[in-house]
């Protein structure tokens, strides 16, 4: 199975839109917040991928969650943009929160810096900022039971 992970487009729905026409053999789409609608044209243009979006700081108005969970074949995975659980000041409420909800990785935004780390097995995934030509994503596969992952540039192709 693949996931896209992608967070902060803020407005640049060209490099979104990238992102997914290069993966458009995705399985799941993330967007972990501040999209401000970008999601909608990309839903129509590809309809067979499944999506999971997220409201950030920035998303005003919208209605769509905070936080969601979800299960992909065999793992347990939790989105969030990030900004409700202070990731700006460090990782620690969001590694509780994900604690707290038994998953085993959690994908977040809002400080538009790629990471990629594991927390007392459990893995915590920052896609970066997918808005401009610098765009990072993730690349989540799974296979096997084991989960495989990369941050991944338009411009550099992966860079982990």
């Amino acid at each position: 199975m693949k996931i896209i992970v992608v967070s902060d487009s803020h407005g640049s729905s060209a490099s979104l839109k990238e992102i997914i026409k290069r993966n458009s053999n995705a399985d799941v789409v993330v967007h972990c917040g501040d999209s401000r609608g970008e999601m909608e044209v990309i839903k129509m243009k590809y309809p067979n991928i499944t999506y999971y979006e997220v409201r950030g700081n920035c998303d005003w108005g919208s209605s769509l969650p905070l936080t969601v969970t979800f299960e992909l074949d065999g793992f347990k995975y939790m989105a969030t943009h990030g900004h409700a659980y202070n990731v700006k000041f460090g990782l620690g409420q969001l590694c509780y929160a994900a604690e707290e909800a038994g998953v085993d990785a959690v994908f977040f935004g809002h400080t538009h810096i790629p990471c990629d780390e594991t927390y007392e097995g459990i893995r915590l995934i920052n896609p970066g900022s997918c808005g401009g030509m610098g765009a990072t994503f993730a690349v989540v596969e799974t296979k096997d039971g084991q989960m495989l992952t990369n941050i991944a540039s338009l411009k550099k192709g992966f860079f982990k």
